[in-house]
């Protein structure tokens, strides 16, 4: 099983090991396994914590997976396109990047955005008539896995005929859900339901993650039953200090009420997907009320002094992949003083073991900070407004017009009223693209961190510039950098920037989009979604009181980026 080792600096330890005796005096492991929401708030928690017990069922319903999996392999799919959001995506795309397929399944791919660029990138990339579609959805009533379903499901019904369509679709939701009764009128392949008492974040080691899982032929029952030894040992009866995810969660906890918040997810090349899924799972569960964990995922290793003493440092890595520059870099960071947990897996097949124990963390952390770690409510307002705006667009065929707080040439910069005044004070006479950047980015203070909000495509290129633009901030401000595309991070890392602690300092990229992709039954486009949610998530983040600006991007996405790169790297001198 999966090993922890923790180095704390001395303040830390003493807190650590204080709540340790707290939790095992107080028999808190016990009552979390008896479902009791006292140890949170008190809420609704008791309601949602079905995920404690799913391994142990899928182990013992093993039938639906194993047929699943040979139907799929003798059906001859090339490729399977999974569309869903949050939870019900990036289990899935952490399955994919880790495991491959295995020889004669197909292949997966995961889309969960609504730039148009994208969604027709995902379309070019499949033979339609050869491919499986998954509508992945909790709920059922999410906007993205709806649209993609209209989408590809008319253009299946163009490729094969609309008798033979419903047979190339799976739908995996929860019982009566709106996505279930889509499934059953359009004749679906199959429907796969999920447990209502896990939420999205929790539910990869339910039918959310397993099907896929067995859809590329990963050995399931292999996965399951290294994750049940994970369970065991996170289960009531250890002693806390011999609890692995008890332990990983009170040292997260204890360290983000010192204000060390910003957990930075460092894992080993083979397992590189892992922090999308754990951004999500510690940011959605603990950033609310004003609290929470930051989570900084994909931020290269820089030396000691570039950090702050507001980080904790999560090295996850498989044995055998063990990157020795990497360990050097971390090993000075440790010497430095800063806090660091290693954890070492025997290899892939301990990936769902991680993600229980991190499961048991994020809720034992949420204890302690004290909030409930099974709600997101931040993120519904956001959903809220981009629905008030596409039904505006239904109606009229147009988003209300906006006015740019200054324009350079192509970029055009956008923020609220309040964010204005404050930008126009420290830029001066300065009216300039760089001017803004270094007046927003003068903002940024120690113990801040600073995020960087895409809703452009998410590739290669794109994301190489504004790790760049990261790094560049990170280094000069000794600042926690993210970087999230929209509208994925809207699902995941999205509560903590809105709901967590005012800390953040956000700079979103839209763009114009060079591609037009309309959606079925629908006046509204893809881009016209997408932008709705980049309004909707700004005007949010300006609600509650957020340092924010919005650049709008040309068509060309990849030349204004390099000179966005500039700017900021001027803005910094």
């Amino acid at each position: 099983m999966s090993r922890l080792k923790s180095s704390l600096p001395e303040s830390l330890a003493v807190a650590v090991k204080a709540n340790i005796a707290d939790w095992q005096s107080g028999r808190k492991m016990q009552r979390l396994w008896q479902r009791d929401a006292s140890l949170w708030t008190s809420d609704d928690e008791d309601k949602w914590l079905g995920w404690l017990d799913i391994t142990e069922y899928q182990i013992a319903h093993p039938v639906e997976l194993r047929n699943l999996a040979k139907e799929v392999w003798s059906a001859g799919f090339k490729d399977v396109l999974l569309l869903g959001m949050g939870g019900s995506s990036l289990c899935p795309e952490v399955l994919r990047m880790t495991f491959g397929k295995a020889a004669g399944y197909p292949n997966l791919h995961v889309l969960d955005s609504t730039d148009p660029a994208q969604v027709k990138a995902f379309e070019d990339k499949i033979d339609i008539a050869r491919s499986l579609f998954i509508v992945s959805s909790k709920s059922g009533s999410t906007l993205e896995p709806n649209i993609f379903k209209q989408y590809f499901f008319d253009l299946t019904k163009q490729a094969v005929g609309a008798n033979k369509a419903g047979s190339h679709f799976i739908a995996i939701t929860d019982p009566g859900s709106h996505m279930q009764k889509v499934a059953e009128g359009d004749r679906f392949r199959h429907i796969f339901f999920g447990r209502p008492s896990i939420g999205g974040r929790y539910s990869a080691l339910s039918n959310f993650g397993m099907v896929p899982a067995a859809v590329i032929g990963i050995d399931v029952k292999k996965f399951l039953d290294r994750t049940q030894e994970m369970v065991r040992a996170c289960g009531p009866e250890p002693a806390v200090e011999e609890n692995p995810g008890a332990m990983l969660g009170i040292i997260l906890g204890t360290a983000t009420t010192l204000k060390r918040d910003k957990v930075t997810i460092i894992t080993s090349h083979d397992i590189a997907h892992l922090g999308a899924w754990l951004e999500q799972l510690l940011a959605e569960s603990t950033g609310k009320v004003g609290k929470g964990i930051i989570p900084v995922d994909r931020e290269e290793l820089g030396p000691p002094e570039v950090y702050g003493n507001d980080r904790v440092f999560a090295y996850v890595h498989s044995e055998h992949a063990t990157d020795v520059i990497a360990e050097q870099k971390i090993s000075a960071i440790e010497k430095a003083g800063h806090p660091v947990v290693r954890i070492a897996m025997s290899d892939v097949y301990d990936l769902g073991a991680e993600f229980f124990r991190w499961e048991i963390a994020t809720a034992v952390a949420g204890s302690i900070i004290g909030i409930n770690a099974f709600n997101q409510p931040d993120v519904e307002a956001s959903k809220v407004v981009t629905r008030d705006l596409t039904s505006e667009y239904e109606k009229t065929g147009s988003l209300p017009p906006e006015k740019p707080v200054l324009e350079d040439g192509d970029f055009k910069l956008f923020t609220d009223e309040k964010n204005a005044a404050e930008l126009a004070r420290r830029a001066g006479t300065d009216k300039s693209l760089m001017g803004y950047l270094k007046a927003h980015l003068s903002r940024i203070d120690a113990g801040d961190y600073f995020a960087l909000l895409a809703y452009i495509q998410m590739n290669d290129e794109h994301r190489d510039s504004l790790q760049a633009i990261r790094h560049v901030v990170r280094d000069r401000k000794h600042v926690a950098t993210c970087l999230g595309f929209g509208p994925r991070f809207l699902h995941s890392t999205g509560q903590a920037y809105k709901g967590g602690p005012n800390s953040g300092v956000f700079l979103q990229i839209t763009c114009d989009d060079a591609v037009q992709l309309p959606v079925p039954e629908q006046k509204y486009t893809f881009g016209v979604v997408k932008a709705a949610q980049a309004r909707g998530d700004f005007q949010v983040l300006a609600e509650r009181g957020r340092r924010a600006l919005r650049v709008h991007l040309p068509t060309d996405v990849s030349g204004a980026l390099e000179k966005l790169n500039a700017a900021v790297q001027e803005a910094l001198r």
